[in-house]
């Protein structure tokens, strides 16, 4: 099953509640009086992130999503029910755009497990008729219609939150690596692109377990739709270390690495800047032995570890491991001792007069 990481919907708030006509029919009070209460608000739409979701095929085919409206007014001053919330469940790593005219604004970055966004606003209840008695006029016989909630069209679009990732070309032995330091059991062939999406596993450590993912392989020419194109390096962008992974029989170690330089580059050249490992694959063989010496002496002069490992037969590929999940850890500190600049709230994205009904709130700041 493919995975789904982008999807477009229409969400809707609910309707209020209309207000009601209605006069008190009391023993002994011959006049009555207006009575009718007010509609209840219409409930409003969440996006949620959910921690048991890997993607966004969770919502189907289903393009709109609505809020329950909310009840009418009733008899003796009573106010009609509220609309109940939609919450909209999604992988955690979802972001939320507002789709306008001619561009999209994002709205928020869901990151944690809980955390959620206000998408679509229910519409107010309308006022039943005892709200409109004035001294000229004791018994009106008006009261007014529910509001409509607000309707907005939204992209949600899924980045994973990985710890390392994969990369390298087609049959470099991305997925016999991937299935060798964790969990995952990929599909594993000897032709190109065998692996068509991101594919995750779970490296065991000793305080906390860290997830792998194994990027689809990149040509060059990447960037211009060759192969499967780089539209999923956007799912390396929040990790925190890449493995690039060549294949030691190539004719050209060197071109294979800078070709994959240079493809991340013309997608996001931060990428490029992130904590990197450079592995040589296949050095069980006999022909990838005899060139070592060679390799070893063309690599000397690369800034970033080297490992010369063989996924299928298993050798280096703890060290590799060992040394992935290390530097992982130090880059976390170092996040943690400098923190990154906050942005400015809503920058470059929504008119100001949308900011009282999109509101984004975290699970330990509520209220």
């Amino acid at each position: 099953m493919s995975m789904i990481d982008k999807q477009e919907l229409i969400v809707q708030g609910g309707c209020g509640g209309d207000g009601l006509i209605s006069f008190r029919r009391e023993k002994h009070v011959p006049f009555g009086g207006p009575d009718g209460g007010d509609g209840g608000s219409g409930g409003s739409v969440f996006i949620m992130a959910n921690a048991n979701i890997n993607d966004l095929g969770l919502l189907g085919q289903r393009k709109k999503f609505s809020a329950e409206r909310g009840g009418r007014g009733g008899r003796w001053q009573k106010h009609g029910r509220r609309g109940g919330n939609l919450i909209i469940p999604v992988p955690i790593g979802t972001m939320v755009f507002i789709k306008a005219e001619s561009a999209k604004h994002m709205l928020a970055d869901l990151t944690t497990d809980g955390e959620q966004v206000l998408v679509a606003k229910g519409g107010h209840g309308g006022l039943g008729n005892a709200h409109f008695a004035t001294a000229v006029d004791q018994a009106p016989e008006r009261a007014s219609k529910g509001e409509p909630g607000e309707e907005r069209h939204i992209i949600l679009e899924l980045k994973l939150l990985t710890d390392i990732c994969i990369m390298g070309y087609p049959n470099s032995g991305k997925s016999t690596l991937l299935s060798a330091i964790s969990r995952a059991r990929p599909q594993i062939a000897d032709y190109p692109f065998t692996t068509c999406q991101p594919i995750l596993g779970v490296i065991q450590g000793s305080k906390r377990d860290f997830v792998v993912a194994e990027m689809p392989g990149l040509v060059e020419g990447a960037h211009a739709g060759k192969g499967l194109g780089n539209n999923f390096l956007r799912h390396a962008e929040r990790t925190k270390v890449l493995i690039y992974l060549l294949d030691g029989t190539s004719a050209s170690i060197v071109d294979d690495l800078s070709n994959l330089f240079k493809e991340i580059a013309l997608y996001k050249p931060s990428l490029v800047r992130k904590a990197k490992i450079v592995a040589i694959n296949k050095v069980d063989l006999p022909q990838v032995q005899a060139r070592l010496p060679d390799i070893r002496q063309t690599l000397a002069n690369l800034e970033a570890p080297i490992f010369y490992v063989s996924a299928a037969s298993g050798q280096g590929v703890l060290e590799l491991a060992n040394q992935a999940v290390e530097m992982v850890e130090r880059v976390s500190q170092d996040r943690e001792i400098i923190p990154p600049p906050v942005p400015r709230q809503m920058k470059g994205g929504v008119d100001e007069g949308c900011l009282t009904s999109l509101e984004v709130f975290h699970p330990r700041r509520r209220k």
